[in-house]
């Protein structure tokens, strides 16, 4: 098993040692083996839903947990193939793709039309595949941040997709066309009995102040978190808060004091505990991403997300350019990293 605590190093007993009291933990609905039926079996999805969200609970490494670990390889057209498969070609292959997936132990893979399409026969009923919908395409000259919708629900339903996963660029200029397409596509996604995720991330200029990147702060992912929840996404991606009062510092929309002096701290825990309180106090599960790969740290943040958003209150983490820009051998002992903090029963709901 992973050495957490090693691996925390100076921010161990930060991290390790903390209790939230903004939100307290019994007011959550916690991940758990019994989800579907303590949490999910309240709401509205159909039995083919819920039993697609137990499938995805039921692979891997963390199958009967409650937790899941997902490999999301979209960045071929994110990041263009180049930036994203140089330093490991191996990766232009998609079966290469699921395969890490596979062997490092996930519950789900997740990616494009053309990734899973062109394997799809030989690993839908060996893994559970989300097919991702929407993309940034970034050939597009001056640049746009715009989402663009690449695949439709039912393609996702034919090649034996148990989930659909999309992005919203909340507080974009193209963010209500966005969240109206989302939304229309994760209803009929509902009704083919697949599973909803959204990738709830904001994208504004003016976001940035004073050398300061508000994307990251608490309070404004936790409002697109409630979005996302708001137009029934059953899992919500997010980057994990890095701080808080983007409100207050961009100096627009509507907040309230005690959203900084009670409900959050500075602990990255509390500002992940603030995320989770938005996604319906954990109705809909929150999954972290593990952020980009900077080489050497890669295994000590993604263990420390992990830990941040365990003991928060969320599902999971979403982890893809720190494992498969990597060696194989490598991705596979970061997911596995990953995974350990979720299986280890020193690391608590804060």
């Amino acid at each position: 098993m992973t050495d957490i605590e090693k691996l925390l190093g100076d921010e161990a007993n930060t991290l390790l040692g903390h209790t939230c009291t903004g939100f307290r933990s019994e007011d959550l609905y916690l991940p758990g083996p019994d989800f579907v039926d303590r949490v999910m079996s309240e709401n509205d999805r159909s039995p083919h839903v819920l039993r697609n969200m137990q499938t995805l609970f039921n692979h891997g490494r963390l199958a009967g947990t409650g937790y899941l670990s997902i490999l999301p390889v979209d960045q071929g057209i994110e990041h263009s193939a180049g930036a994203s498969f140089a330093p490991n070609p191996l990766y232009f292959d998609p079966k290469n793709i699921v395969e890490l997936a596979l062997e490092g132990g996930c519950n789900c893979v997740a990616s494009t039309l053309g990734v899973l399409s062109s394997v799809a026969r030989r690993y839908a009923h060996k893994i559970p595949m989300m097919l991702k919908l929407n993309h940034n395409e970034t050939l597009t000259y001056p640049p746009v941040f715009d989402q663009t919708l690449f695949a439709q629900v039912e393609q996702a339903h034919n090649m034996g997709c148990v989930a659909v996963g999309a992005t919203i660029y909340f507080g974009s200029e193209d963010c209500r066309r966005q969240i109206m397409e989302i939304s229309e596509a994760f209803e009929r996604a509902h009704e083919l009995g697949m599973v909803t995720v959204l990738w709830a991330y904001l994208r504004n200029p003016d976001f940035k102040k004073d050398g300061k990147d508000y994307h990251v702060s608490s309070d404004l992912t936790g409002q697109a978190i409630h979005l996302a929840a708001t137009i029934k996404a059953d899992i919500v991606k997010q980057k994990l808060a890095e701080n808080n009062g983007g409100y207050k510092a961009v100096g627009f929309g509507h907040t309230h004091d005690k959203v900084y002096d009670e409900l959050t701290s500075d602990n990255p825990i509390d500002l992940a505990r603030y995320q989770v309180a938005n996604a319906f106090m954990g109705r809909a599960g929150l999954i972290n991403s593990g952020g980009g790969s900077k080489g050497h740290s890669d295994m000590g943040e993604a263990v420390r997300t992990a830990v941040i958003n365990k003991r928060a209150g969320g599902m999971g983490l979403i982890s893809g350019r720190k494992s498969f820009q990597k060696p194989m051998k490598e991705g596979i002992e970061l997911l596995n990293a990953i995974q350990d903090v979720y299986l280890s029963k020193d690391v608590t709901i804060a």
